[in-house]
């Protein structure tokens, strides 16, 4: 495992990448030696636990092997179900247990998560042109008990902010279902994240593409040789860790509420040991096609994951 010191975060988040983990839609923040001060904490709020199904909404065109990609990476997360080789991204995903470790006088269920339904909107429904609140309407598509609802646009689908300020959201809303007469109302997180592969890589693909910002050192070839595909999942991985952490806004962050640095969020932009501004750190490179990765997926999927902020440390930790 490799660690780096609070300061770097902040920089790494401004210079090369866009990439906000919200309650809310907000612009960049901006790095002082306030921030270089900030301890991560915990605000008193539930985590999610207990068994939660990861489901899927596709909005726009995927093909069947993109679709493949999100999915295998889902099932990946499971221990139940690990990749045979390590790193893998169960093992990246057991860095979330150190978050529910540190509350010992809460009682709660372990956290389960797999994969849940997909439900395919090839047809465009809303139109190519998402307002956050339409992305609201589409994650309600989803089951909402026991749930993480993730809506997934298509390159070709502009959503407001996207690239401008934002690669991804997370947030929670009420259960909108029909629920019997003494049905109980909850909330249920959803999930976020645009393929930018035609519109603004350089601020959500990287370092699968050249920064926008800061050094412009050359981009890495993608694992799964899908530059869209495998940018979405860097950023899926940071806002799920966000979403199971801090499901409803006080839970762990760094920070003011307003713009939480989370779980991976805090650790924008390292991947590896020895990372620093417009360099991911040393990782693994597939001998055969040259990609880089840090971790292995199931049906032989290769990924590349951020590092999670140790909350007891609030430094960064990585899986190579």
């Amino acid at each position: 495992m490799a660690f780096f010191h609070n300061h770097l975060f902040f920089q790494l988040a401004i210079i090369v990448s866009l990439v906000h983990f919200t309650m809310a839609a907000r612009q960049v923040s901006k790095s002082s030696q306030d921030d270089q001060n900030m301890v991560f904490q915990y605000h008193n709020g539930p985590l999610l636990s207990g068994k939660i199904s990861i489901n899927l909404i596709w909005y726009g065109k995927f093909s069947t092997s993109e679709r493949a990609i999100i999915a295998d990476f889902i099932t990946s997360l499971s221990t139940t179900s690990p990749s045979t080789n390590e790193p893998s991204v169960a093992t990246w995903w057991k860095g979330t247990e150190k978050y529910y470790h540190l509350l010992k006088s809460k009682k709660s269920s372990p956290l389960i998560l797999s994969l849940g339904t997909q439900i395919l909107d090839e047809g465009y429904s809303l139109g190519k042109s998402l307002t956050r609140k339409q992305i609201q309407e589409l994650a309600a598509k989803g089951e909402q008990k026991n749930a993480i609802n993730i809506v997934l646009t298509a390159s070709d689908v502009a959503v407001e902010g996207f690239g401008s300020s934002t690669c991804g959201t997370h947030g929670s809303m009420l259960n909108s279902k029909i629920t019997p007469p003494k049905g109980k109302i909850y909330k249920y997180a959803y999930i976020w994240v645009g393929n930018s592969a035609t519109q603004c890589p350089g601020q959500c693909a990287w370092p699968f593409y050249k920064p926008q910002y800061g050094p412009q050192t050359p981009p890495l070839l993608a694992p799964n040789n899908n530059l869209g595909l495998d940018g979405m999942v860097i950023n899926l991985g940071t806002l799920l860790a966000g979403t199971v952490t801090n499901p409803f806004g006080d839970g762990y962050f760094q920070g003011p509420a307003s713009e939480p640095l989370e779980a991976a969020s805090a650790c924008t932009g390292i991947y590896g040991t020895g990372a620093y501004p417009g360099y991911p750190g040393s990782l693994l490179v597939d001998p055969t096609t040259g990609a880089s990765y840090n971790a292995y997926g199931t049906n032989g999927k290769k990924y590349l994951l951020p590092a999670f902020i140790d909350p007891s440390t609030s430094s960064c930790s990585t899986l190579v």
